[in-house]
């Protein structure tokens, strides 16, 4: 299946949740086999197995804020669910909870990077459609 890209011509559909599910992995969206990071949260510039290029993603702040939401959400609830629960000092709630949100956030933050690289390259976004980023210098003109 194609999709008509406005001004351009027709390019093939690619599978949003497996390009999302390969990125999450840690592997490229358009194979599933070659690395996608070359460190924790370097990106390769291009898949070892298909050459695919991945220099050009744009991430930026959007898997931090949604670790922070996610590992927030998570914390948060099972605070409440323990102190309704149990009665816990602050030093214990410390003791458990700091390096639970420590943990959880590191643990997640790769795999959500990996996801939205998956998305931006399923949608054909910032240069995974082989056009450059149009940046507008002057916005009011």
């Amino acid at each position: 299946m194609t999709e008509q890209v406005f001004g351009g011509p027709r390019r093939a559909e690619r599978p949003v949740m497996q390009a999302m599910w390969r990125g999450f992995l840690g592997r490229c969206p358009h194979c599933g086999k070659g690395r996608l990071f070359r460190a924790f949260l370097k990106p390769v510039d291009a898949c070892e197995v298909c050459g695919e290029e991945m220099k050009h993603h744009r991430a930026d702040d959007l898997p931090a804020y949604l670790v922070v939401m996610i590992v927030g959400h998570v914390v948060v609830g099972a605070f409440l669910g323990a102190e309704m629960m149990f009665k816990l000092s602050t030093w214990q709630h410390l003791a458990i909870w700091g390096p639970l949100t420590l943990v959880m956030a590191l643990a997640l933050l790769q795999p959500v990077k990996g996801a939205v690289v998956g998305l931006q390259w399923a949608l054909y976004m910032h240069g995974f459609g082989g056009n450059d980023d149009f940046i507008e210098t002057h916005p009011e003109l």
